[in-house]
């Protein structure tokens, strides 16, 4: 069984932007070993609407079913939400 610390998350990020022009769904796959921006990119933007400066620009999202990096350039005052789906895995 998995450590729960090195088990991977399936996750598929949607971004909102001004306008209604939606980026996604994109397949993320995220774990401590195996990385990724997908959390990273959560918390970011988590952050800015909490009054933070925004920090990063750009972030990887690693999509291990189709073995590809997608990577998203984003300006958080142009995004006006990010929907991340976590898939699961049964133990």
């Amino acid at each position: 069984m998995l450590n729960s610390e090195n088990a991977l998350t399936n996750h598929e990020v949607t971004v909102c932007l001004a306008g209604g022009a939606i980026l996604g769904p994109f397949n993320a796959t995220w774990s401590k070993d195996q990385g990724g921006d997908v959390r990273e990119l959560v918390k970011e933007y988590d952050g800015f609407l909490l009054g933070e400066k925004q920090r990063r620009f750009k972030f990887h999202l690693h999509d291990t079913y189709t073995n590809t990096v997608h990577t998203l350039i984003l300006s958080f005052e142009q995004v006006t939400g990010i929907c991340d789906h976590v898939r699961l895995k049964h133990s």
